[in-house]
């Protein structure tokens, strides 16, 4: 895909800071992203609010801004300088949820500022648990039984009718925060509690528990014209019930057939043009 010209000048958004020991991969691409665009003779600017990562550094970026990730950060920003777009998949969850904050209190708009690496649409179907499920079915990928719950009585019916052991997932979190695994009913009360406080939004999705099932990831990239590959396969050494962040990754995958990779490669390009049509990369998950 050639380079669009009219881009000069990239905001880079970091993830702020994280459980330790998790999710260092947004440093990383962060990081490589900045020099990538600098080797291309594009302005980076980068604004994260934890100052103990690589992408901080004074090299990393043109300007880098240690600043909390608020709408009012990104305004004292897009004042001094001047941006033409965007670039929130570097950041996880967090960056990604600012951008949809700022998207919807106009401020791209008003300073003239293009996303890129997303979209905005893309983002709210992925963050919201209700919204990716149904696109997943709607798809005809297969997801694990269960309902999302804005309410704790809602929490519970959903709980019956599926039954234990169970998982909590509650909607714009990073890193599994306020989710978990519940075996017992008596557990379920607090955990669902929990999980309801956690997300901004109340929400949580409420499903079986798949706990002990191997867990694979493909990372896959699209230019803006559809053209998808697989950047490559990815194998968690810990199985299903210990978080990504926490466990061993291997690339590529060494236990997966053939057939099975071929079927999982099938999907994630399905899931990832069912979602947008955006150019930029995406990661899939399965058990």
């Amino acid at each position: 895909m050639p380079r669009d010209r009219s881009i000069r000048s990239v905001l880079i958004i970091g993830s702020g800071p994280i459980i330790i020991g998790q999710a260092c991969e947004f440093d990383y691409s962060g990081s490589q992203a900045a020099r990538s665009l600098r080797e291309e003779g594009i302005e980076v600017v980068l604004i994260n609010s934890n100052p103990a990562t690589i992408m901080t550094d004074n090299v990393t970026a043109d300007h880098v801004y240690l600043l909390p990730l608020t709408k009012k950060s990104i305004r004292t920003i897009l004042e001094k300088h001047h941006i033409d777009a965007v670039l929130p998949t570097m950041g996880g969850q967090t960056a990604l949820n600012l951008c949809i904050e700022c998207e919807k209190a106009g401020i791209w708009e008003h300073y003239g500022v293009r996303i890129i690496g997303v979209d905005i649409k893309a983002i709210e179907t992925t963050e919201d648990r209700e919204k990716f499920r149904l696109k997943m079915k709607e798809l005809g990928v297969g997801v694990c039984k269960g309902a999302t719950a804005t309410s704790f009585l809602q929490g519970k019916e959903i709980a019956q009718e599926i039954g234990f052991p169970l998982v909590i997932r509650p909607s714009y979190t990073l890193g599994g925060t306020g989710g978990g695994f519940v075996h017992n009913p008596e557990d379920f009360d607090e955990a669902l509690n929990r999980g309801l406080h956690a997300s901004p939004i109340h929400e949580v999705l409420v499903e079986q528990s798949i706990l002990g099932w191997k867990e694979f990831e493909l990372e896959l990239l699209r230019d803006n014209i559809g053209n998808v590959i697989i950047i490559c396969s990815i194998e968690n050494f810990d199985p299903m019930g210990i978080h990504t962040g926490d466990s061993i990754t291997v690339a590529p995958a060494l236990t997966l057939p053939d057939t099975v990779y071929q079927r999982m490669r099938d999907l994630a390009i399905k899931m990832m043009n069912g979602i947008g049509q955006f150019a930029g990369g995406c990661n899939g998950q399965f058990a």
